[in-house]
């Protein structure tokens, strides 16, 4: 059974969102002397705009996967445009937490594209995934391997010869980027690169 990383990724960020209006609440109550996000009239502490993003989010993920798992690879697609192409919190700079759950969809859709041999169309849902994710994270990381994936596919689909071959140095220098970037990503996340 395929899981896909957007679907795990969109889970954690709700689970993190929800997880932070919790702990913030419990800590003001506990805290007396600082003023309580959870007191009636005080500013929210998550937008509810973005939460109902992120649950929409889920759900056009969850129909893509039962779409998905029927052989319905135009419904997923659509089900994933639906996120896509739909108002995002923040509008055209959208809040973190919605740029990678965006970027995220973009990589799963340039996926279910390549699969159907949809190499420039998938190829543009990477260069959308990356226009959001332009920092150095795990999800700039993962459009560039879908992005390899992608011109791996393109290869497997031509003939030998100078094409071929060139949508495979494509799909290396694209895998050895999503590399250099998630070594990046590591080595910030542990201080000293994970030396042992």
């Amino acid at each position: 059974m395929k899981r896909s990383s957007a679907k795990i990724t969109i889970a954690a960020l709700v689970l993190a969102v929800m997880s932070a209006v919790g702990v913030s609440c419990a800590r003001s109550e506990r805290a007396a002397t600082q003023p309580s996000a959870c007191e009636p009239g005080a500013t929210p502490v998550v937008d509810s705009v973005l939460l109902a993003f992120l649950s929409k989010a889920r759900a056009a993920h969850h129909k893509a996967d039962l779409a998905e798992a029927s052989g319905d690879v135009a419904g997923a697609i659509a089900s994933l445009e639906s996120l896509t192409g739909g108002a995002r919190p923040g509008g055209a700079t959208p809040l973190p937490e919605a740029s990678e759950v965006l970027s995220d969809t973009y990589a799963r859709l340039a996926d279910l594209r390549s699969a159907r041999s949809e190499f420039d169309t998938a190829l543009r849902d990477v260069d959308a995934g990356l226009a959001l994710a332009q920092e150095t994270t795990y999800f700039r990381g993962h459009l560039f391997e879908v992005r390899g994936l992608v011109e791996e596919r393109r290869a497997k689909s031509l003939p030998e010869g100078a094409d071929r071959d060139r949508a495979r140095k494509a799909a290396m220098d694209a895998f050895d980027e999503a590399v250099r970037i998630q070594d990046q990503v590591i080595s910030s996340a542990l201080g000293d690169g994970g030396a042992r």
